[in-house]
């Protein structure tokens, strides 16, 4: 067979777009909080048992994100006891078993259509069980597919995985409109202090159906993708790792070809003499770097933007705020593309902090929007600069590099905590945008909040840049057997 010889690209790429479909689920069902937000809102102050207010409904549209929290801490665990494969089935069982409580979070508990304080915890239960699977597919994913790529391509494969969370996230914005149709957003005017009242004229199919069907949506895909991922073959390193090497030869072959996937294994069984090692055998560095990588890709702001973009955009006032964000959506797909296609060539650090002073100059755009008066398309394109800068650096690269930096040895469990804080800081941000955008000072007013989190951001952006250009290595064309001793030199160094 010719795949002896050269492996066969059709195969990876095969197995990697059953992969990337976790991403793909993951940007999905962190993103359809964005269309459905108001209508839940509005559906849940109707509540006559308890008052939702701003601070609660923050809480509930970020309540995937506790799950996500849980799902990346257990990935180490499951990764190494289930393997790569068998957790990306559990993950996408999650998924499913969410998009259709969150759709119907009555079932066989409450009555139909009642918004009750009972009620509001049981949507959030099912919220948190499909951040369950997000948190286990954003660490495995990456992580599988870093382990079946060849070096030289590894990068714009795991550079795949973003496109697919932000094709994900376009996906849903399309369906959110489509299934909003005609219809239009509640009107939700504030009374008092983080107090809200549902005008009498709102649209009511969007209050007590709109948001059901955009969350059972997501069912379609993750039924999709727990059936395909059964087809794929474990992860050769995890395979050699637990002892089968016949099996790791057989999955390497097939990607690299005989010869080549025999030099591969004897680099991966050198370096898992040891099956697992402590967390900290290859110094702190290794791990802070990591948890580092992944606080700033939070930090930076962008899932607050993600998941609130039509209330953003419809603060500035300018047109449809759902057409705006898939504009946005469009725009984001595109700048993820300058990541996977410039990956291997630019390498992960020039991306990294050219995308981070991008993202500073947006940031401060906006903020400085609310500062001055200036017509509504300056804000408007500068959160679309913020963003595709995003896009094109800590979207993905962030990804690329904890699937790289860590050794094979440790990797599982490195890779669970660097994104277990990834998701920590993730709820952090996407909780208390909503309360910092609507602060209140003086003649300001709503302003002020508007123009403090914009430049919070961007001066967090600048740091971040800082960060990488001081402390981040070039993994570009390494193996990840080659990690191993890069880290172990650099260890031994600070000794």
């Amino acid at each position: 067979m010719n795949y002896q010889e050269k492996g066969s690209k059709v195969y990876l790429f095969s197995i990697v777009l059953v992969a990337v479909m976790g991403g793909l689920l993951f940007g999905y069902d962190t993103a359809v909080i964005s269309g459905a937000e108001k209508g839940l809102q509005a559906f849940f102050l109707n509540a006559t048992d308890f008052v939702y207010t701003d601070v609660i409904h923050g809480i509930t549209s970020s309540s995937a994100l506790l799950g996500c929290i849980v799902g990346s801490a257990l990935s180490g665990i499951c990764a190494q006891r289930l393997g790569r494969k068998r957790s990306l089935v559990v993950a996408g069982v999650f998924f499913f078993v969410s998009a259709l409580g969150s759709y119907y979070p009555e079932f066989l508990l409450f009555e139909y259509g009642k918004p009750t304080y009972e009620l509001m915890l049981m949507f959030n239960v099912y919220r948190i069980i499909g951040g369950i699977g997000v948190g286990l597919a954003s660490a495995i994913c990456p992580m599988y597919i870093a382990e079946v790529a060849p070096s030289e391509i590894r990068g714009t494969l795991v550079s795949w995985n973003q496109f697919a969370i932000i094709f994900g996230q376009l996906v849903v914005y399309f369906v959110n409109f489509l299934i909003l149709g005609e219809h239009t957003n509640p009107i939700i005017e504030k009374t008092a202090e983080n107090l809200y009242i549902v005008l009498p004229h709102s649209d009511q199919w969007t209050i007590f159906t709109g948001w059901r069907y955009m969350f059972g949506s997501e069912g379609i895909v993750a039924g999709l993708f727990t059936i395909l991922v059964c087809f794929v073959p474990e992860s050769p390193r995890y395979l050699a790792l637990t002892g089968r090497d016949d099996k790791a030869l057989s999955v390497l072959s097939r990607i690299n070809g005989v010869a080549k996937a025999r030099m591969i294994l004897a680099e991966i069984k050198a370096t898992v003499q040891v099956k697992s090692e402590r967390l900290f055998s290859f110094g702190v560095m290794v791990i802070f770097v990591g948890i580092m990588l992944s606080v700033f890709q939070q930090a930076v702001g962008i899932n607050a933007v993600l998941y609130y973009a039509p209330r953003i955009f419809d603060s500035m006032g300018m047109g449809n705020p759902m057409v705006q964000t898939v504009i946005m959506g469009i725009v984001n797909i595109a700048f993820t593309l300058v990541a996977v296609f410039m990956v291997e060539r630019w390498g992960r650090k020039p991306l990294l902090i050219s995308g981070s002073l991008g993202m500073a100059l947006g940031a401060i755009g906006v903020a400085l929007s609310n500062v001055v008066d200036v017509p509504p398309v300056v804000p408007v394109v500068s959160i679309m600069v913020y963003s595709a800068s995003f896009m094109f650096s800590w979207g993905p690269i962030c990804w690329v590099l904890i699937a790289e930096i860590f050794p094979n040895t440790i990797r599982g469990a490195a890779m669970a905590i660097a994104v277990a804080f990834q998701w920590i800081f993730n709820f952090i941000v996407s909780s208390t945008f909503v309360p910092m955008y609507n602060m209140h000072l003086g003649e300001m007013g709503d302003k002020f909040g508007h123009m403090f989190v914009y430049a919070l951001y961007g001066i967090i952006c600048v740091i971040a840049a800082i960060f990488v250009y001081k402390l981040v290595p070039e993994t570009k064309g390494k193996t990840l057997e080659q990690m191993s001793a890069l880290w172990r030199k650099r260890d031994k160094a600070e000794d």
